[in-house]
């Protein structure tokens, strides 16, 4: 069992940054490849980064270039960076783990989930 509680979410205005944090407490975080996902009203959640077990990354086509997925194993802890942000990136942001070292996209490939932290972005 992993418990994965998220911080950092707020409002901001366009253009803004916001570092979303994802602490993880349980069995080994560091054998967790961990994702971030996210969900606007009346939207299906979407995936935005994810990050393997030895630190490779992949990102959604929405979010490349803008945010930075990282992680920190000593701490237990994944982080999202998103700068450059846009009102379309309004959502609740969840972060997952998947017990697997490969990186995924896939909602479905995800065993753990976070109750979500709220980023609002106005214009």
């Amino acid at each position: 069992q992993v418990q994965l509680v998220e911080s950092g979410g707020g409002l901001v205005q366009a253009g803004g940054s916001l570092r979303l944090s994802c602490a993880a407490s349980g069995q080994a975080f560091s054998a967790y490849t961990m994702g971030w996902f996210r969900q606007a009203p009346g939207k299906e959640r979407e995936s935005v980064a994810t990050i393997s077990t030895l630190g490779g990354y992949m990102y959604a086509g929405s979010t490349r270039g803008r945010f930075t997925i990282s992680r920190d194993n000593a701490k237990n802890t994944v982080y999202l960076q998103m700068n450059s942000l846009k009102p379309e990136d309004t959502a609740v942001y969840y972060c997952a783990a998947r017990a697997s070292r490969w990186p995924s996209l896939a909602i479905r490939d995800y065993d753990y989930w976070g109750q979500g932290t709220q980023v609002t972005i106005s214009s």
